[in-house]
């Protein structure tokens, strides 16, 4: 459980937040956000290079890695209104899936068993079954529903012989019973995959999911406010899951299974923000960022920027004593009497 620092790429910190190590959890007992890096793609199907992911989210930003964010919509600083920790990387190894899962899902579990919220950078899909599983260690198997942007449905069932992997992770924590079918909502699906069988499977298990088309005619904010009401029922937290390949490819195009037509970069971080500050967020993953496929560092700026919306979000939840209006003006009540 010893911080390792970075398995790839410099041993530094989210944007310069204090480290922590996890097996000395007194020292980190103010933690209100833990951040862990799960640098592995072992489970990848198509392209590889997501254990670069988390080294990627933590260096890409050009501003001073300063420990400091303020957020000009939120007007809170999600790295100093609230306390953030980095944990480093787990020790993942990409020949040996099972032994990766576990240590992940035991670090997990570690954070939110001491009562902060982990921030998982992974990594690919994989993951979700060791983050959400250790999530639910510490409250309550089905206890936490999931809220689930991606391009894929991630159900499946067998993938090259193997029940781990990143187009599976769904289908394992609703068999494992970690997470409630009918508490999982999954938003931004499209493209020619899962068939017939698996969507049968998924209808079965009561799950809900908005594939781009009905986003498109119904309206993003109206799917989401129909998701949150049904993921706060009957349970007590949400786990946050964004693939960064849930936005079109024109945007964020450094992933393994780009699919064209998905939701704009600007949707996607309004969306986590409102998914942080409407609801009870207990465990957050940002994956598959291919560090390798990226262009001008395109999609590591726009996942390290999911993080620090849902960082602000999370802020602004604890601390602010007012609903957030997103039509006030900036300077609103900085202009000299």
């Amino acid at each position: 459980m010893t911080r390792y620092g970075a398995m790839y790429g410099p041993d530094i910190t989210f944007l310069g937040v204090p480290p922590c190590d996890l097996d000395t959890p007194e020292a980190w007992a103010d933690a209100d956000v833990v951040i862990l890096g799960a640098p592995f793609d072992g489970g990848t199907s198509h392209r590889p290079g997501t254990r670069f992911g988390p080294s990627a989210m933590r260096q890409a930003c050009y501003l001073p890695h300063d420990g400091s964010r303020p957020a000009l919509a939120l007007r809170t600083d999600g790295l100093k209104d609230i306390t953030v920790y980095d944990a480093g990387d787990v020790e993942c190894f990409s020949g040996d899936i099972e032994k990766s899962v576990r240590v992940i899902e035991q670090a997990v579990a570690t954070i939110a068993g001491n009562g902060a919220i982990p921030v998982v950078l992974g990594g690919d899909h994989t993951i979700a079954l060791p983050d959400v599983t250790g999530v639910a260690r510490a409250h309550g198997f089905g206890r936490v529903s999931v809220v689930h942007f991606d391009a894929h449905a991630d159900t499946g069932n067998s993938e090259f012989g193997s029940l781990l992997g990143h187009g599976q992770p769904m289908r394992r924590l609703i068999e494992s019973g970690a997470a409630r079918g009918d508490r999982f909502l999954q938003i931004g699906l499209r493209g020619y995959w899962p068939g017939p069988e698996t969507l049968d499977w998924m209808a079965e298990q009561g799950m809900r999911a908005y594939e781009m088309s009905e986003i498109v005619s119904r309206g993003l904010d109206t799917c989401l406010t129909e998701a949150f009401a049904i993921a706060v029922d009957e349970c007590d937290g949400v786990f946050l899951s964004v693939d960064v390949d849930v936005v079109d490819p024109g945007m964020a195009p450094g992933t393994g299974t780009p699919e064209p037509g998905g939701l704009t970069s600007r949707e996607l971080l309004d969306a986590v923000r409102r998914v942080c500050l409407e609801l009870p967020v207990v465990g957050v993953d940002v994956v598959e960022v291919s560090p390798p496929y990226d262009h001008a560092e395109v999609t590591a700026f726009l996942a390290n920027r999911v993080v620090l919306e849902a960082l602000s979000a999370i802020a602004y939840r604890r601390t602010a004593r007012q609903a957030w209006d997103p039509t006030r003006p900036l300077l609103e009540g900085r202009r000299p009497a």
